[in-house]
Order: structure tokens, then C-alpha cells, then sequence
């Protein structure tokens, strides 16, 4: 168990290892180009060990439909460009690389596009590789099958993503909308219920003072009674006198 853990380790810091020293990624090349624009005609040529010393160079050949084979058009070394076919005289230039002899993208732009230009190119990368006592060389080859339109043409994909960006777009605003009234609702409702809570206090607060005044009037007129109050008072107690002298 201990033995296999240590290989699964280290096949993955292999693994790790071999993915953090490339440090390239192929990537396949365009193949519309629009009449009378430029065009890239992409080419990465990846090396598997990054610290290893190297250089290379590049050629470019192209065949167009009715050319039986593929012939020289381009070649790149040590910063020096040479292109061999009239076809292409001040139209192709280096789009790769720079400040550099090992070269990973060897890519060539084409400027001014014209229906001539279709065809399939390949892109042939030699590099030598450095070590310390001796040396290693290696080729690799890629296609590009270009083809040139009077227009740019649109993509399915293209138009249905630019599509769910707008439906998407007003999906949020109307979502945004419905927030914002809701919102505006319950602040208009919280507040009125605040005014109404308000009004009652206050309704009440006057009718609490509305009868401290009243209980407090009794009070007063109990502790002080009136001159018509002291002149019934007065009447009711001769009554009785005046019946007691008459029985007499």
C-alpha cells in the first residue's frame, strides 16, 4: 500500500511537472478570411521540456486547387524573413515569436486577402534541442485549409449567444422593475401603517386627557360648591324648622 502511494505520488508530480514546463498550449489556426482584409495563419509548435536550450526555424508552403503540390512561399530564422513566392511580396509577414531563436508560434500574417490566397498552407517547424553533450533534432508539420469570402459570415453560434445576451438582458431589467415596485409598495405600506398608529395614539392620548379635565372638574366642584348650591343647601335646611313651628 505504501509502495503504491508513492508512485501515485509520483506520477503525479510527473504529470505536474511536465504540464508547468511546457508552458504552451496548440491551438488550431482560423480558416475564413475576408476579401481585402488580413489574416493570420496561426502555427504553435510546442516543446515538451521548456528548460532545455533550443532554437528553430520555419517554413510555409501553400497549394491552392489547382497547384499539384505544395510550394516554398515563406522561411524564418534567426530574425531573418525571406519569402520565395511573387504571389506574396510585401503581402506576408512575421506574426510569431520575438526576441527569440526557439520559437513556439511560428505564425505568418497575410495582409490584403484575395480570392488567390485559398488554398491549404502548411506551416514545417525543424528545431534542435541543446543538452549537455549532445544534441537533438526534431521536425513537426501543420495544416491550415483556408478559405476566402466576400463577407464576414456569422455564425449560428455567434447569433444565438448575441440572442440570449439580449433576452438575457431584458429578463433582468423586467426582474429589476418588479423588485423596485414591490419594494416601493412595502415602503408606501409600512408607512401608512406607521400614520395609522400614529393617529390612534394620538386619538387615545386625547381622550385620556379629555377625562382627567372632566374628573378633575367633579373634584372641583365637590371641594367648592356654587352660590345656587349653598342657596339650595340652605333652603333644604330651613324645611324642617318650618314644619316643627307649625306643629307646635
Amino acid at each position: 500500500m505504501a509502495l503504491l502511494n508513492i508512485l501515485v505520488t509520483a506520477f503525479t508530480w510527473l504529470m505536474c511537472a511536465r504540464v508547468c514546463w511546457s508552458g504552451c498550449v496548440e491551438v488550431e489556426s482560423s480558416t475564413e478570411a475576408v476579401l481585402g482584409q488580413g489574416f493570420k495563419l496561426g502555427c504553435i509548435s510546442c516543446k515538451k521540456r521548456r528548460e532545455v536550450e533550443a532554437t528553430s526555424s520555419v517554413e510555409w508552403y501553400f497549394k491552392s486547387k489547382e497547384d499539384a503540390d505544395f510550394s516554398l512561399i515563406y522561411h524564418y530564422e534567426d530574425f531573418e524573413q525571406e519569402i520565395f513566392d511573387d504571389r506574396f511580396e510585401d503581402r506576408l509577414v512575421w506574426n510569431g515569436s520575438k526576441k527569440t531563436t526557439d520559437l513556439l508560434d511560428v505564425s505568418v500574417y497575410i495582409l490584403n486577402i484575395s480570392f488567390d490566397d485559398a488554398g491549404l498552407y502548411k506551416c514545417y517547424v525543424e528545431r534542435t534541442l541543446y543538452y549537455e553533450h549532445h544534441e537533438f533534432h526534431t521536425n513537426a508539420s501543420k495544416f491550415v485549409k483556408l478559405t476566402v469570402v466576400p463577407t464576414v459570415n456569422r455564425e449560428l453560434t455567434s447569433i444565438i449567444g448575441e440572442v440570449m445576451m439580449y433576452v438575457a438582458n431584458i429578463g433582468l431589467t423586467f426582474w429589476l422593475l418588479v423588485e423596485m415596485v414591490y419594494c416601493y409598495r412595502k415602503i408606501a405600506s409600512a408607512g401608512e401603517e406607521a400614520l395609522r398608529e400614529n393617529a390612534a395614539d394620538t386619538e387615545e392620548d386625547g381622550r385620556g386627557n379629555s377625562d382627567r379635565t372632566r374628573r378633575g372638574k367633579h373634584a372641583e366642584g365637590g371641594a367648592n360648591p356654587s352660590p345656587a348650591e349653598k342657596k339650595n343647601e340652605r333652603t333644604n335646611l330651613c324645611k324642617p324648622a318650618k314644619r316643627n313651628r307649625m306643629l307646635l
